[in-house]
């Protein structure tokens, strides 16, 4: 049975959820409700619990603040929040579970796997301590690592240590500066919005380029980038313009 509190301003919300996990017969025993995050706090803090459902949108203090209060994180974190585009990127970032109001009850059964396989596996919560960093540096990019997850472990990259981003079907292929690559059970249209605002530029369907490792712009055959190790990167005629654009923003 995983303990679990639940912690959102809104009454009903609480309500919700609690009833949705007693109607699907998830095995989760909400141990604890707290409506602030300062009761949030003192509440993990006495009832050391398994799970946190935490709202990110809270007034005054927020689900992060939440999270930075906490001398130690020794639980698993599933965000429970209306749609708050810094926040979700930032979860995302960090490769930890959401799930968006109004619940999908499928999903929300889909989460609680994930956190059982986690417990079973007894492994620190290293995405939830990658994130805390994103906040705490959310002002200073060249710190920010992205959590690839794979088949066998989770891995955290630097920004600015991913070279380019190949699609792959419904994968997605990261090469990076050491030589290793790395793939990845996601669409690379779901990094283009993580990885947009660290100079990345998405200059075909299937590739999306770090611009600090472009070396040049061939215009002839359609157009290609070559990369500083030689790598060769069509330009689809879609995105041409917007990759001519985006390369005369290229800092120095």
């Amino acid at each position: 049975m995983i303990r679990a509190v639940v912690i959102d301003d809104e009454k009903n919300n609480i309500d919700n959820l609690i009833g949705l996990l007693k109607k699907y017969s998830l095995d989760v025993d909400v141990t604890g409700i707290a409506t602030n995050a300062d009761d949030a706090v003192e509440l993990i803090i006495n009832t050391n619990p398994d799970l946190l459902f935490l709202d990110i949108q809270m007034p005054g203090k927020n689900g992060f603040d939440v999270l930075r209060a906490l001398p130690q994180h020794p639980f698993e974190v599933i965000f429970v929040t209306a749609y708050d585009q810094y926040g979700i990127q930032a979860v995302k970032f960090a490769a930890i579970d959401y799930l968006l109001k109004p619940i999908n009850p499928e999903e929300l059964k889909i989460s609680i796997a994930k956190v059982e396989d986690k417990m079973n596996k007894k492994k620190g919560n290293l995405q939830l301590e990658n994130l805390l960093e994103l906040i705490k540096n959310k002002d200073s990019k060249n710190e920010h690592k992205l959590a690839l997850a794979t088949t066998k472990e989770i891995r955290f990259v630097n920004t600015n240590d991913i070279i380019h981003c190949e699609s792959s079907n419904a994968y997605t292929k990261f090469y990076l500066t050491d030589g290793k690559c790395i793939m990845v059970s996601k669409p690379i249209f779901e990094y283009e919005e993580l990885l947009t605002d660290y100079d990345f530029i998405r200059c075909h369907q299937s590739h999306l380029v770090n611009k600090k490792f472009i070396k040049s712009l061939i215009k002839e055959d359609g157009g290609h980038l070559i990369l500083e190790d030689s790598t060769q990167i069509p330009i689809s005629r879609s995105k041409k313009e917007n990759v001519l654009k985006a390369l005369t923003t290229i800092k120095k």
